[in-house]
């Protein structure tokens, strides 16, 4: 291995904390990570899509994507589908080796442990992570007449620290596995694609940047100067060359992109539709400019050539909707279809907070909405650094926030989607909701999430304890079998803290539950004990089936409450006891 890959994958294992791996897993790990962020742009742990192991058909990762979001869980799909009424797939598959050489037998053994995956009667041993994921993948392919956008797409990755010279046996055996591919009839387009060192070296390098495009902005006009904004200016673009500001090079859309916006993509309902019909109008479409109101995006520095502007670690903070439907409608799609942008540089986050509240004034979003998804991130993201030291985390408030920060162990940073699901177990005690329900579970922001009303101390405490988790599992003082679980472990550990009835989330008896978890999650000792307890009360209640469609139902969370919680009569005399 290079000196400079060596150099970026240790940096990448300190991030991570993956130092208790070899460096052949890591490494593994590491080409996971970039090639599925090639495809996907929110953060995510390489965890969920590391496969290497006995049994893993000669794959080191797989990744899933479905409707944009990276699946983990056969239950996710039908999710996603029922929610967006479509399936637009891909998976990823990666092969990584520390050598400086690619090897034509290696380049077979993948290809032809792939097509074995998509087998009815696969005839290579898997392990259980490769199981999992054929039973994504199976899921999938029920609903296949949700395809709206074709059959998913298939990428495969072989990696090495070597340099790619498109040698002519290989190609030969490279191309050999993607005809074998396309032969199945079931993808739209199958990509095998070799990766030598200096390919790995910038696809890190881009993991660290923020996004930035390039866009031709002709028809425009310059706003006065005002306090607070760099530049801001108001035009339209061709639909064509706007959409490089919301698609990756692959022409998926980039979910990131939209973490600013309050409302994410609604499904085609009436609104949308209506724009997707004056698209596919040949004499409507000409009128779109009139017709919409036109996307806002808010950028940290936008560099302008001429007509040629560079716009960096931006978001689309209004206008998800018509960007979606111009995704959606991309084909259709001509010189003629115009898009009103207003494109704003500040760094300001006061302005840039007033541009999100100001442009979501929709009858859609409430108040309570807007705050949850907006004002209340915000205060998460200042109080968590408020704890110093071992007790530090981080909210990441915009996806990929701290990417450009040094220093920081990417296991400390928090997304929304991790946080929601953690309070929730612990707080809302719905562990059985965060993987099967998560949709709606989002859906409750504003009024049993992120409420105005709420302390922040629990969603802190949430946060901690999915950290500790983590790092249980990641150092193997918990068993792997157990990850189906946690987040029944997360509400088990709450429970055995403290195991009556939580008071309102905005009160101060709160606060002061909050604060014995938060001793027993700093006590490097107690922590590890009360969560090792809790793995043992979470198989008491499994008998022996640790499976996930035993484990994340509803009555299996009853169970865990009954034998956890006192019965109500037993609190009573207690109470009663006390009087």
């Amino acid at each position: 291995m290079d000196r400079i890959t060596k150099s970026l994958l240790g940096e990448f294992v300190l991030e991570n904390c993956l130092e208790l791996l070899p460096e052949d897993k890591a490494f593994e790990h590491f080409c996971g990570y970039l090639l599925t962020s090639n495809h996907f742009s929110d953060d995510f742990s390489t965890d969920d899509i590391s496969v290497g192991a006995g049994g893993d058909c000669g794959i080191d990762c797989i990744a899933i994507i479905v409707n944009g979001c990276l699946v983990t869980e056969p239950e996710e799909v039908n999710d996603l589908a029922e929610g967006n009424s479509y399936v637009d797939a891909a998976f990823i598959f990666v092969q990584a080796e520390r050598s400086s050489s690619f090897e034509a037998s290696k380049i077979g053994h993948f290809g032809f442990g792939v097509k074995d995956f998509f087998s009815a009667t696969p005839s290579i041993t898997q392990n259980d992570k490769v199981k999992l994921a054929c039973r994504v993948a199976n899921e999938i392919f029920s609903l296949s007449s949700r395809f709206r956008k074709g059959n998913p797409q298939c990428y495969l990755y072989y990696a090495t620290t070597g340099r790619w010279s498109e040698d002519k046996d290989l190609c030969a055996r490279r191309d050999a596995a993607r005809r074998d591919l396309e032969s199945l009839n079931i993808f739209k387009g199958v990509q095998f694609e070799c990766i030598g060192a200096d390919k790995i070296q910038e696809l890190y390098q881009q993991s660290k940047n923020a996004v930035s495009r390039e866009i031709l902005f002709v028809t425009r006009a310059v706003l006065p100067e005002l306090p607070g904004v760099e530049q801001a200016y108001l035009g339209v673009l061709p639909a064509t060359e706007f959409l490089k500001l919301v698609e990756n090079e692959n022409q998926e859309i980039m979910n990131a992109i939209f973490y600013d916006n309050v409302r994410h993509w609604q499904e085609w309902n009436p609104v949308n539709t209506g724009m997707k019909e004056t698209l596919e109008d040949a004499c409507q479409r000409q009128y779109f400019p009139l017709l919409n109101n036109g996307v806002t995006v808010v950028a940290r520095q936008i560099i302008p050539t001429g007509n040629r502007f560079v716009v960096e670690d931006y978001q689309v903070v209004n206008g998800c909707q018509t960007s979606y439907v111009l995704h959606e409608t991309r084909s259709m799609l001509s010189e003629d279809v115009f898009v009103p942008v207003r494109l704003i540089a500040t760094q300001d986050p006061e302005i840039r907070n007033a541009i999100i509240k100001s442009t979501n004034r929709q009858t859609q979003v409430t108040d309570d909405q807007l705050f949850a998804l907006s004002d209340f991130p915000k205060k998460l993201e200042a109080y968590f650094p408020s704890f110093r030291g071992r007790k530090l985390l981080h909210y990441e408030r915009r996806s990929r926030q701290y990417s450009t920060t040094q220093g920081i162990e990417k296991v400390r940073v928090v997304d929304m989607r991790t946080l929601i699901r953690a309070f929730a177990s612990i707080f809302l005690e719905q562990p059985h909701r965060t993987t099967r329900n998560y949709k709606t579970l989002l859906k409750s922001t504003g009024n049993e999430i992120f409420n105005r009303d709420h302390l922040l101390e629990p969603y802190y405490v949430a946060a901690y304890a999915h950290y500790r988790l983590e790092f249980l599992f990641r150092n193997q003082v918990l068993p792997a079998e157990l990850k189906p679980a946690r987040y029944h472990l997360l509400l088990a550990f709450r429970l055995l803290v403290s195991s009556d009835r939580l008071p309102p989330l905005n009160s101060r008896a709160l606060g002061r539950k909050c604060e014995v978890l938060m001793e027993a999650l700093w006590d490097e000792q107690r922590f590890k004990t009360l969560f090792e307890e809790a793995a043992d009360r979470v198989r008491e209640v499994a008998a022996g089936n640790l499976h996930r469609d035993n484990i994340r139902t509803e009555p299996f969370t009853d169970s865990l409450l009954h034998l956890l919680r006192p019965t109500p009569r037993a609190t009573e005399q207690v109470d009663s006891g006390h009087a």
